[in-house]
């Protein structure tokens, strides 16, 4: 075995030195390839990847950041085709603080006999996607893909920011080769984060170079700060010698960060880079400092006229305000009033972010905004209406968790009502919220309240209460093997989100297929939903059924699942060992309470036995619990799921809870007749 690991490994290498990366430079060699030599299981592998991040001196408008991107992609069987779809991120609040995409070339390559054919990507092939008004995402789908092809693009972003994007040096498939080098000169001081969760950890080496500018005209300095999305600086002179601190890294081989179950953003132990500006230091100019802490990011954002100048807005919503609490009695019942008013009043427009976007007057009028828009408005009437309401910054599951104080750890603003009962937290963004049920993407850790002085700290946003889900299972078994029953269902909180989000839209005639499909000789009728529409009260679900062959006769036996068609088939964790924690979003409390009627003329011959498993004492617990009453057998099972996360190195535990559990839902109950 390992010296077949040894010649995949020198045929590697072999490739990487012999391999010619200039664009367009594809070789039938590479078509040939039917799979990655370090990791046969890759759909598909980066065969090069190129980046240069530098910073060019152009007199009329100072230093401007280019990024010049190159990638080579094979692509080996269907499941890799999703790889040629890319998406380029570009920042774009305004004409002269924007991002431009710059030299875009992408083709696909196909072998046709002993012929490489070429397809470039056309203009139909690439497409504008705002997100909201600062970013601006460019998507493109590369044109006649097909086993066994090779994608190749290239592209350079040009900004007058000094704000470098974090650099990327890990993906979800194996990448061949990687070039890396970053040019910045002496003047801008960059703090540099690696991942410290990220198990590949590349290799970098620090250099430097001079570099001298020749330029006409008397020297001028200027340089403008834009306090909440970076630094652009113009700056010229006759002559200007200065040095370029250089950062590189060669690498070959790099391991495909594979995504797991349960995992909240596989991003987080992705290997990158972030970069902090630290300082910007101009001959003959005092140090400008940007060395910060969270305290002051809050502020910062805090005083911006797109969130604490809203804030202060509220003549607009007077006369609403006075209705939507009028009756209320106390402070959660205003909350909750004014809450619903505002999920009616103005709705998502599917945008994130921590800055309004239309302003809170204009999005209030017309009916829609983005997250903040939204939840800005909300604050604002709840402190018109004298509660004591703050927002509270958020960085969702996508965006991670924030790794140093900086504005862009931040994407999402929600809002917190601390009342005698404690502290509520709302998001009038969704439609099936509640009070302190939040979209479960905002669940990320901590979130940072900010106070009308402008103080803030970090708040808990893991729950702290099961949701729940109660069965009731009524079955009768009869003579001729079947089973005919009732199922009630009861969902709460985060399982009643998960269930108004999953079948919002649903039909009955719908619900019936989904619930049919995990049983082909189930058929279900009389389905009810209750309280689908209304978030502050569980779900109530309720059908009949009728099940075909539930007994099952082996040797004048009969058995058969007292759970039938509601027991857990499979554990979903059935990896060997895993590299991330799991992620469980919220505590749960699963429970059902099972009647069975015996047939006539039978008789119980064996039970399964009550037993009580733990996982590391009560972070898990399942109960099974059954009990004869002549004809009737009565059950409770329970599973109580107290911790959401499940580190690495509990893995093993947890997933023998599991399959304990499954394995235990799964013993029969023996009948025989009388």
């Amino acid at each position: 075995m390992k010296f077949v690991f040894y010649i995949a490994c020198v045929f590697t290498i072999h490739l990487t030195i012999a391999q010619d990366y200039k664009f367009g430079k594809v070789s039938k060699e590479e078509l040939l390839e039917t799979s990655d030599p370090t990791d046969p299981e890759a759909n598909a592998t980066v065969l090069y990847r190129s980046q240069e991040i530098k910073f060019e001196y152009i007199e009329s408008k100072g230093f401007v950041q280019k990024n010049d991107i190159h990638e080579r992609i094979k692509i080996y069987n269907k499941d890799g085709f999703d790889q040629a779809t890319k998406v380029i991120k570009l920042y774009n609040e305004s004409n002269e603080l924007k991002e431009s995409l710059t030299g875009f070339k992408a083709y696909t390559y196909n072998l046709e006999g002993n012929k490489i054919i070429d397809d470039k990507l056309k203009s139909d092939g690439i497409f504008e996607e705002e997100t909201n008004r600062y970013w601006l995402y460019t998507k493109f789908t590369m044109p006649n893909i097909k086993e066994g092809c090779v994608i190749e693009y290239k592209y350079t972003i040009e900004s007058e920011l000094i704000r470098i994007d974090d650099i990327e040096f890990q993906q979800e498939i194996p990448i061949r080769k990687l070039d890396f080098k970053m040019s910045t000169p002496e003047f801008y001081n960059y703090a540099k984060y690696p991942n410290v969760k990220a198990a590949y950890y590349p290799k970098l080496n620090e250099t430097y170079k001079e570099t001298t500018v020749f330029l006409s005209g008397e020297m001028q300095t200027k340089i403008s700060h834009n306090p909440t999305r970076g630094t652009r600086s113009d700056f010229s002179k006759n002559e200007w010698k200065y040095r370029e601190n250089i950062t590189t890294a060669n690498l070959v081989n790099i391991p495909a960060i594979k995504n797991e179950t349960h995992v909240s953003n596989i991003d987080n132990y992705r290997a990158i880079m972030k970069m902090d500006l630290s300082s910007i230091h101009y001959p003959d100019q005092v140090r400008r400092n940007f060395t910060t802490n969270w305290e002051k990011v809050t502020k910062t954002i805090y005083e911006s006229n797109d969130f604490g100048e809203q804030l202060k807005k509220s003549g607009y919503f007077s006369d609403d305000l006075s209705s939507a609490i009028a009756g209320a009695t106390n402070p959660i019942e205003q909350t909750y009033n004014i809450f619903n008013f505002v999920k009616t009043k103005v709705k998502w427009n599917g945008l994130h972010g921590y800055y309004a976007d239309l302003g809170v007057r204009q999005a209030y009028k017309q009916g829609v905004g983005n997250v903040a828009d939204i939840n800005l408005i909300l604050n604002a009437m709840l402190r018109e209406a004298g509660l004591d309401a703050n927002p509270v910054l958020v960085s969702t599951k996508d965006n991670g968790i924030p790794v140093f104080p900086t504005r862009s750890g931040f994407n999402y603003v929600i809002c917190a009502v601390k009342l005698k009962e404690g502290l509520v937290l709302l998001d009038a963004s969704r439609n099936f919220t509640s009070l302190n049920v939040l979209p479960v993407k905002a669940l990320n850790w901590q979130g940072r309240l900010i106070r009308k002085d402008g103080s803030s700290d970090w708040i808990n946003l893991s729950v702290q209460e099961p949701s729940k889900e109660i069965v009731s299972l009524n079955i009768k078994l009869n003579t001729d093997l079947s089973a005919t029953g009732k199922v009630r269902n009861q969902y709460t909180d985060y399982s009643a989100l998960k269930y108004r989000n999953t079948f919002e839209s649903y039909s009955k005639d719908d619900l019936i297929k989904e619930i049919e499909s995990e049983n082909g000789l189930l058929q279900v009728s009389n389905i009810e939903v209750e309280d689908l529409n209304i978030p502050i009260k569980p779900v109530l679900l309720s059908y009949e059924y009728e099940l075909k062959e539930a007994l099952e006769e082996i040797g004048g036996s009969y058995y058969f699942s007292p759970l039938l068609f509601l027991k857990i088939k499979e554990t979903p964790f059935k990896l060997q060992t895993r590299n991330y924690p799991i992620d469980l979003d919220y505590p749960t409390s699963r429970k059902y309470m099972v009647n069975i009627m015996l047939p006539e003329g039978f008789q119980v011959e064996s039970l399964p036995e009550n037993q009580k498993l733990q996982y590391n004492s009560t972070e898990g617990e399942f109960t099974y619990l059954i009990r004869e009453n002549g004809s009737i057998l009565q059950m409770i099972i329970t599973l109580d799921l107290n911790n959401t996360l499940i580190l690495p190195e509990n893995y093993e535990q947890f997933k023998q809870f599991f399959e304990l559990l499954v394995n235990k839902q799964a013993e029969k109950i023996v009948l025989k007749k009388a």
